[in-house]
């Protein structure tokens, strides 16, 4: 059996006077594997996102879960149902489910099918043992029946048939077509070890509700900062939301459209974007020698200058972004050409 190093409850709702408790964790799990295949996965432990969906009414709870590492390169979903028998209230039936699919794992692809396939049934052939395990640390702590649960008497309660319908239209968990497939790794982001990709996606989630207040980051937008701080997940954290506030304060997002360049600015301010340099990188050429910087300073004072200068950054972003859909790789920054000529 997987041996589960952590769990962290994400989510945790109870709906209809304590009828229905819906569960979400993140569990952290030792990977069981060859050497060989750590060596080349890079990690010894892995992260899988369960779902629990008990239902007291309906004696139901079924639990689902999917691997959050490597989903971009492999997917996992599993799915446990425990329900009452319909022909024997007193007995628990129950079932489980599973689907591998292996899309791009550095070329040992059959080797981790069939690696997940021994493991699969190794579980389920423990499952029995797992269960009876339990029901014996129940009995030696004197526990040997449990209270069906019944709704208050205040409480409009629905029949078992509309609930159940209600439980089957909750959509089962699954994850969201992503972009961040191999193809997209090689042309937008560049060469990504296993755990750097996995950090990504870990960091991704963590924003991955935007607001109208603070939009949704890229992948690219993450990676920069993933690499700011050495891959540290709450350090990138921890900056992004800050760069997220300081650009909210000042209407960052705001200035490529609200910004007007002075007329003082368009004449005297020798500076422009001009095509790319050898490696792709948007070019732009500044003739600092030729520049008044005191007139432009009186002219038109350093807020402005300022925000011309994040106009000019925010212009370099998207340049950026267009030529690593232009050039077919990854763009990460943008070249300044300083003109000294006349200082």
């Amino acid at each position: 059996m997987p041996i589960v190093l952590d769990c962290e409850i994400i989510e945790d709702s109870v709906y209809d006077n304590g009828a229905r408790r819906d569960t979400k964790r993140r569990c952290k799990i030792a990977v069981e594997a060859p050497y060989l295949i750590k060596k080349i996965i890079g990690v010894d432990v892995v992260f899988f996102i369960q779902k629990n969906f008990l239902d007291m009414k309906t004696r139901t709870l079924n639990i689902e879960a999917i691997n959050e590492s490597f989903a971009t390169r492999v997917e996992i979903f599993e799915k446990c149902r425990y329900y009452a028998h319909p022909d024997n209230p007193d007995w628990t039936c129950f079932d489980q489910t599973a689907t591998l699919d292996i899309k791009n794992f550095f070329g040992i692809e059959h080797s981790m099918e069939k690696m997940g396939m021994k493991q699969y049934t190794q579980t389920t052939l423990k499952g029995k043992e797992i269960i009876e395990y339990f029901v014996n640390e129940l009995k030696q702590e004197g526990i040997t029946h449990v209270d069906r649960w019944a709704a208050e008497q205040t409480v409009n309660t629905t029949t078992a048939a509309n609930t159940n319908t209600a439980f089957a239209e909750k959509p089962p968990l699954c994850r969201d077509n992503s972009i961040l497939d191999a193809d997209y790794i090689a042309k937008y982001l560049g060469q990504l070890t296993p755990l750097q990709e996995s950090k990504l996606v870990q960091l991704r989630k963590r924003f991955e509700h935007g607001t109208s207040e603070h939009p949704e980051p890229d992948y690219q937008t993450l990676l920069r900062f993933l690499r700011a701080r050495d891959f540290s997940i709450d350090k990138a954290t921890g900056m992004l939301q800050e760069s997220l506030q300081w650009r909210k304060e000042h209407r960052i997002d705001d200035i490529l459209s609200e910004y007007k360049t002075p007329a003082v600015v368009e004449k005297y301010f020798p500076g422009g974007w001009h095509h790319h340099d050898k490696d792709g990188r948007p070019l732009y050429i500044l003739r600092l020698g030729t520049m008044d910087v005191k007139g432009l300073l009186k002219s038109v004072g350093e807020d402005e200058l300022l925000k011309l200068t994040l106009h000019i950054c925010e212009e370099g972003l998207n340049l950026m972004k267009e030529a690593t859909k232009l050039f077919g790789k990854p763009i990460w920054n943008w070249c300044l050409l300083v003109d000294l000529d006349g200082l």
